[in-house]
């Protein structure tokens, strides 16, 4: 156990810190490194580069470190202020379907993780000759979306979860497609327009793949063209981008997600499209807020705001963004504020065509009532979970498995667990059917606070049923 002198430089860096940190948590716990990869999942290998800030350290290692090594959430607060401080850029796995189909080269911690704890779990999953998959999988307790081979996937028996291969398009191949096409932008609109209504009922596993497609031939077409047709179809190659880093998002690829909303965000100010900037800024903030960076989502939703024309439902939306992110941190009162200023904003404002034209009072009840779960106040987000539920369309498969999910783990917030349970386990069906990362965090979390009440009514069998659909390692 002894430490080489030198052997750390905790002054060199914002990373080097980072490591020097995480030893001494090891070394505190009395453990060795062989011992903390175990209980981790991280390979021994790596956990000493960690330490040596020789590899970049992904936010999921940090997380399942900061469990292992019970440090109350201190390895992970201090790996946001290195992230801050000095954005990694060392060497991270690129999966084929990355390089092959949309080429997004934006560099997310969360993706390198993913690699390393699927590599340690599920075996050598990093070959690019082995195609992968995001699915989610019981790492250390908690339900982590990690990419796995597909052929590991398939032996699971659950081949729903193999189902969003990413395919290799070329460009030869879309260009061939599209030789005798007669009104590009109508038709890629019209098909931009199926997959959301589509997605919605069957989840992203399988629209993913194919919108990926579409947007390397729209994008050959779009090179091709001159003038007013160039300029249409970078508007509408921007907004396949944005639809496809949602769609990445919702099967747990943070990585791809980020690819695609940043370079949707590129697009955008190419195209000259205000409220396009306004809405995929819109979009990062969400992201950012869901994936950890609460603060970073303020300012995106600032700027947002910002770019949304003064009255338009734009502003709107990017008021929402912002109120969750206070929620997220835990500021309440600047929460409701915002909310309550969303509400008066939408009574202000007219039709924006395509922006916002879903957005009413019961939408911003709705989203109010997920940030009132993320400040605790469990009873009132009970209340709203269950509203939206009655009003939902059937058509809204996916987003009714979230908002079950969301009301399960609020009405276990009120030390209901049978209803909790009783909720939680119709979203366990609807997950299956989708893949949505969205209803697997739900659930996790669920997880968690029905755990210490394994002995009441229908808890034991959620739980069963949870495990059934997730990944566990050999």
């Amino acid at each position: 156990m002894g430490q080489q002198p030198n052997e750390l430089t905790p002054e060199a860096g914002p990373w080097h810190h980072w490591g020097y940190e995480l030893r001494q948590f090891r070394q505190a716990r009395r453990l060795s490194q062989q011992a903390v990869a175990r209980k981790a999942l991280i390979d021994r290998a790596h956990l000493g580069r960690f330490e040596r800030a020789e590899r970049p350290v992904p936010r999921h290692a940090a997380i399942v470190l900061d469990d292992v090594l019970d440090t109350a959430g201190a390895l992970v607060r201090r790996w946001d202020r290195a992230e801050r401080e000095d954005p990694q850029d060392g060497p991270v796995p690129v999966s084929r379907a990355e390089t092959a189909t949309h080429g997004a080269n934006t560099r997310s911690h969360g993706a390198s993780g993913l690699e390393t704890l699927a590599v340690s779990t599920f075996g050598e999953a990093g070959s690019l000759g082995d195609e992968t998959v995001v699915v989610p999988a019981r790492i250390h307790g908690r339900i982590l979306f990690v990419p796995v081979p597909r052929r590991v996937v398939l032996a699971s028996g659950l081949a729903g979860l193999a189902a969003a291969a990413i395919p290799a398009a070329t460009t030869a191949a879309a260009a061939t497609e599209l030789a005798d096409m007669g009104s590009p932008f109508e038709h890629f609109a019209q098909l931009r327009r199926m997959m959301i209504q589509t997605d919605n009922l069957i989840g992203p596993r399988h629209m993913l793949p194919a919108l990926q497609q579409h947007l390397v031939s729209l994008a050959t077409r779009r090179r091709a063209a001159r003038g007013v047709d160039a300029v249409e179809l970078l508007t509408l190659e921007t907004r396949y981008e944005e639809l496809a880093g949602w769609f990445a998002q919702d099967i747990g690829d943070e990585r791809t997600a980020h690819g695609h909303t940043a370079k949707a965000l590129d697009a955008s100010h190419i195209a000259g499209d205000a409220d396009l900037t306004a809405y995929i800024l819109g979009r990062k903030a969400q992201l950012a807020v869901d994936t950890g960076h609460p603060a970073d989502a303020l300012g995106l939703a600032a700027a947002a705001r910002r770019t949304a024309r003064p009255g338009s439902r734009l502003e709107v939306i990017a008021v929402l963004h912002e109120a969750h992110a206070h929620a997220v941190l835990g500021e309440g009162r600047d929460a409701h504020r915002a909310y309550d200023t969303a509400l008066t904003l939408l009574g202000r404002a007219g039709a924006d065509g395509v922006w916002g034209s879903w957005l009413d009072t019961a939408y911003i009840n709705t989203a109010r009532a997920r940030s009132l779960a993320a400040l605790g106040e469990y009873e009132q987000a009970a209340a709203g979970f269950d509203s939206a539920i009655a009003v939902l369309p059937p058509s809204y498969r996916r987003d009714r498995g979230v908002y079950l999910a969301r009301a399960a783990r609020a009405h276990a917030g009120t030390g209901n667990m049978t209803l909790a349970a009783q909720i939680g386990g119709q979203a366990v069906g609807i997950a299956a059917e989708t893949g949505s990362a969205r209803i697997f965090v739900q659930l996790d979390r669920l997880d968690q606070a029905l755990a210490p009440a394994a002995g009441e009514d229908g808890v034991a069998e959620f739980r069963a049923s949870l495990d059934r659909i997730i990944l566990h390692p050999a």
